[in-house]
This record gives structure tokens, C-alpha cells and sequence, in this order.
């Protein structure tokens, strides 16, 4: 494993969107997204879903040039068409139009159809958080997970994403999706050749499949699950993330007419890709709308203080609240650079010579 200056990697990845005929500002954006996952440690979203973007690009199921098109309107919120384009453009435009509604009627809320693949959407409520506002993302997402009590992949990681600002550096920023694992973990363990733990999936017997690589070839062909928030059944409360996933797609695709659960695409049984037609909704709240941001923010800053001061658990010696790590992290990697394994170092190096980008800023 090497480490690359963040800089760096961020200017390959506009290289490499700009060789796909992404738009200048539009690959600044996309790259900032990715970025930012991987400064906060998030290594299944950031550079290492560049290539993954890049085939979608070049089969056209994604369009470079992204169409953002209100569909209708009202002072407080919006409905967005995306057409089918880059789906961290039409995210980053759609919370900063909720932003805007926020700001001038204390709730701003956009909802997204036809969409892409945006990127980790905590990205989105630290919009909301520069402003001092409240945020919140989701997105629905093609199907993955199968429902309590089932084995047949239903719905998507369907992503929450919650932020607020505190009396602290460190924002409140809660990012999950509501299965056990995601995707792009997997994928990691394909990379680097590492077995699929136990109570991350199910195939369609019931039964868990260590195979990364045979596992996701699986989800494609619909023989495999991953699991709900909580796990198999209702014993350790799998039920329950099976019904926060529901709101999350009532959400994403009800408020804008969009498609839902197994009609959400991105490639079909056969391997072929296909466009997603995700969708995604915002909401920003402007704060001083309620109460004044100094109190808010000291309010909430004690309430995470007082959770991280509790009595931990033996053998641990710290609690942590959501958005901690990944600060930290971010504050590290700002300094040490982007952790990049061999395997991810091949597959760049292969990228970089396909687009003939062969001198570009990698350093391997």
C-alpha cells in the first residue's frame, strides 16, 4: 500500500471524468464527492468507484452532461428530473437548492428522479452544515436486500444521512445505509481477496456466502441478498431496519413519481447495464428559524459530550458519536495522504492507460 497527497488524486480523477467528456465544473464536482469520502476514510466510495463510473459513462447508460430540470416548484420545495446524469451533480444541486428554499423559509425540501449513483451521501448535509443549517440526504438504490423473512433482493442500501452543527469543530454527521453491509465493502474484500463475514448475506437458500467475487456476481443475477440493518429475522431487530428502508424509498421515489424497488435499474440479470433512475431526497432546515444557532449548537454539542462521557463498556476506552471517526480521519489523511492498495493501484495504472492519461499525476 502506498499513500497519495489528496490533491494529487483529486486532479487524476477530473483527468480521467474529463476524458469521459464530463464537463470541467461538473468533473470538479464529481471528484470533490469522492474526495471527500476518501479523506473520511470511506474507502468503498471514493477514488475507488472511479473506474465503475467510468464504465457506466462509456456504455452511456450515464450521461456525462448532466440535465437538471425542475419538473415543479414552490417556494419551500421542488421535484428535479436528473435525465439520467452524474448523479453527484444533480445531489450537490438539489441540497443547494434546499439550502436556498431554507434560507428563505426556514425549511427547504427537493426531491430527485432519474438519477445516478451520487456518491456517499454524507457529502450532502455538510452542504447544510457550512450554512448552519440541518441536513438530511437519501437516496433509493438498486435492489440488494431482501426483506425480513425473505431471500428475494427487494430494495437498495437506501442511505440515511443525517448532519447538524455543534458548539464543536467536529459537526453530528450520521451516514448509514440500512443493510449490514454495503456493496462497496464487498467489493473491497473482492479486491483484496478476503472472505465475506457471516451475517453480511444470505443466498437464496437462506445461507451465507463467503465468495466476495461469486457474491457479487450473485447480486446481479438476483441469487443473493444482503441483509437488513439488524440481521436475519427480528430477533436482533432486522425488522426494524427492513421498515426504516421502506420510508427511506417512500421518500426517494413516491414524492417524485419515480420508480421503486425492483424497478430501479443498473444492470439486469444478464450483466447488461442499464440506466438506475434513482431517486433521491433533501431536506435542509434553517435553524434559527426554531431557536438561535448558538444555543442550538451548544445544546447539541452537550449532547454528544455527555454520550461520549458515559461509563464505557469494559475492554474499551472510548465511546464515539456519529462523524467522530471520520473527522479524525480526515484530519489524518489531509496530512498522510490516500491509502491506495496494489490492487486499486492496477486497476488505476489500467485506467490511466485506456484514457491515455499514461502521464498523468499518478505516482506508481
Amino acid at each position: 500500500m502506498i499513500r497519495i497527497p489528496h490533491e494529487s488524486l483529486k486532479r487524476f480523477m477530473r483527468d480521467v471524468l474529463a476524458a469521459y467528456g464530463v464537463p470541467p465544473a461538473d468533473a470538479e464536482v464529481v471528484s470533490d464527492v469522492l474526495i471527500m469520502a476518501d479523506l473520511q476514510g470511506i474507502d468503498s466510495h471514493g477514488v475507488s468507484r472511479l473506474g465503475y463510473y467510468g464504465e457506466r459513462l462509456k456504455a452511456g447508460v450515464t450521461k456525462p452532461t448532466t440535465q437538471f430540470e425542475v419538473v415543479k416548484e414552490t417556494p419551500s420545495t421542488a421535484v428535479i428530473d436528473g435525465h439520467d446524469g452524474m448523479g453527484h451533480v444533480i445531489g450537490t444541486r438539489a441540497m443547494q437548492l434546499a439550502i436556498d428554499k431554507a434560507r428563505s423559509n426556514g425549511l427547504g425540501a427537493v426531491a430527485v428522479r432519474n438519477s445516478t449513483h451520487y456518491g456517499f451521501a454524507g457529502y450532502y448535509p455538510l452542504m447544510a452544515i457550512r450554512e448552519e443549517m440541518i441536513g438530511l440526504a437519501t437516496s433509493n438504490a438498486r435492489p440488494c436486500i431482501a426483506p425480513t423473512h425473505g431471500v428475494q433482493p427487494m430494495f437498495g442500501t437506501n442511505p440515511l444521512a443525517f448532519g447538524a452543527p455543534t458548539d464543536e469543530e467536529c459537526p453530528f454527521l450520521f451516514d448509514a445505509g440500512m443493510s449490514v453491509t454495503q456493496r462497496g465493502k464487498i467489493e473491497i474484500l473482492k479486491r483484496e481477496g478476503k472472505p465475506v463475514p457471516d451475517g453480511w448475506s444470505i443466498d437464496e437458500t437462506g445461507e451465507p456466502q463467503p465468495d466476495a467475487e461469486k457474491l457479487l456476481d450473485d447480486f446481479m443475477a438476483g441469487r443473493a441478498s444482503l441483509l437488513p440493518l439488524g440481521g436475519v429475522g427480528e430477533l436482533l431487530g432486522g425488522h426494524k431496519g427492513f421498515g426504516i428502508s421502506i420510508i427511506l424509498e417512500i421518500l426517494s421515489s413516491a414524492l417524485q413519481s419515480g420508480r421503486f424497488l425492483e424497478e430501479l435499474g443498473g444492470g439486469d440479470r444478464e450483466g447488461r447495464w442499464e440506466p438506475y433512475r434513482l431517486g433521491h431526497f433533501f431536506l435542509a432546515i434553517k435553524i434559527d428559524s426554531f431557536v438561535a444557532i448558538d444555543e442550538f449548537k451548544r445544546t447539541t454539542g452537550e449532547i454528544v459530550r455527555r454520550l461520549r462521557a458515559s461509563t464505557p463498556a469494559p475492554g474499551k476506552d472510548r465511546i464515539w458519536t456519529a462523524g467522530e471517526k471520520e473527522w479524525e480521519a480526515m484530519e489524518r489523511r489531509a496530512k498522510t495522504g490516500i491509502p491506495i492498495t496494489s490492487n486499486l493501484q492496477d486497476e488505476l495504472r489500467a485506467l490511466a492507460r485506456d484514457l491515455g492519461l499514461a502521464k498523468s499525476q499518478l505516482p506508481f
